[in-house]
């Protein structure tokens, strides 16, 4: 199953338009009033890299294989979401399933699409929503803590290590700051504070939906976005869903023409793709043959047994080494046997870290 990432905001705000166009698909009831979208949607997504294609050109291969992340659209949030308004606690629920957050924001004026707080303020919204979020995980710390505390007072250690994590977690949500500010003394506090699955550890990217003509050069409201994002050390992204809903119903023969009638050299959705990919710490590798160029994803810092694991379980288990070529040397030679003759593969063991664009081909015992 892909890491996956929950598409949230504000009723209205343009979720269900924009999950549509990511998946391609009608899957996601698009309507202008709130909570149209009840049963969070799912849709995994091929994430964009032309390294492939050139890799499959060198080799021939007859099939071409993308990596993909996963999108959730979840139902819409109000304020009192963290005491179970609207539809809170199925929304809190949904996120908490999620590896990281898309947040969808307002950035276009329509008197024909309403606001649920009557007006168009994405900053305010982006605070609504962090807000409500704090507030879940608060709660939820105040409930475990006194439990735990009491199980750490009479020995036992894993609830010392928890208490210890996620005390100092409590003290910034109640300073109105998000758990993700935390900083674990050592790996078993960061291994607390992961299990706690608490909303706000979530990496979060805001998602500027703007009207058409503001597409390729932004506006106001997406200003203010970006900076708010930079105080917070965040990314945000500008796209128009209705120009990606447009885009998906194309032939994709069609699809640049109309993007650089629009000045867009590619889609607001590859960049939020690919942005997402980013926020996760998520890295690329290849497996290539005359059969299949295929692309494989990985957490930056992963080694080649977990590589091999992300191909089949057992070849985690027998892992022997990885015959291994960087994707610069695969392409500026013309492919694996130019390669190989020029020294350029390498034979890595266990301990070896992936690379970014790494052509590997895992060998392993049967």
């Amino acid at each position: 199953m892909p890491i996956r990432v929950g598409i949230v905001g504000l009723p209205n705000v343009g979720k269900s338009t924009l999950f549509n166009a990511l998946t391609e698909t009608a899957a996601a009831q698009a309507a202008n009033y709130p909570f149209c979208t009840i049963e969070p949607n799912v849709g995994n997504v091929a994430v964009p890299d032309p390294r492939l294609n050139r890799l499959a050109a060198l080799a021939k291969s007859q099939k071409i294989i993308e990596t993909q992340l996963g999108f959730t659209d979840i139902a819409g949030l109000v304020k009192g979401a963290s005491k179970g308004e609207g539809l809170g606690n199925q929304f809190l629920a949904n996120i908490r399933e999620t590896d990281a957050i898309a947040h969808v924001l307002r950035c276009f004026e329509d008197d024909d699409v309403t606001h649920v707080a009557g007006r168009v303020n994405p900053v305010e919204d982006a605070e609504t929503v962090e807000t409500e979020l704090m507030l879940a995980d608060l709660e939820s710390l105040e409930k475990r803590l006194p439990a735990l505390t009491k199980k750490a007072a009479q020995g036992d250690k894993d609830a010392k290590v928890q208490v210890a994590a996620l005390t100092p977690v409590l003290e910034l949500l109640r300073a109105g700051k998000p758990a993700r500010l935390a900083e674990p003394k050592d790996e078993e506090e960061a291994r607390a504070l992961k299990n706690a699955q608490l909303l706000t550890t979530k990496p979060v990217l805001y998602v500027c939906n703007v009207e058409e003509a503001s597409a390729a050069t932004g506006n106001a409201h997406s200003e203010a976005v970006v900076k708010m994002a930079a105080g917070i050390g965040a990314k945000a992204v500008v796209v128009s869903a209705a120009i990606e809903a447009e885009i998906a119903t194309m032939e994709p023969a069609d699809r640049q023409e109309y993007l650089e009638s629009l000045g867009l050299a590619e889609t607001g959705l590859a960049r939020v793709v690919r942005a997402a990919y980013e926020l996760l710490g998520l890295i690329t590798f290849f497996t290539v043959g005359p059969k299949e160029a295929r692309a494989w994803t990985v957490k930056k810092g992963a080694r080649a047994p977990q590589a091999a694991g992300e191909i089949h379980g057992d070849f985690e288990k027998k892992f022997i080494r990885a015959e291994t070529i960087a994707f610069d040397d695969y392409v500026t030679l013309g492919g694996e046997t130019a390669a190989k003759e020029a020294g350029k593969l390498r034979a890595e063991g266990k301990d070896y870290v992936v690379a970014d664009g790494d052509v590997m081909h895992i060998l392993h015992g049967a």
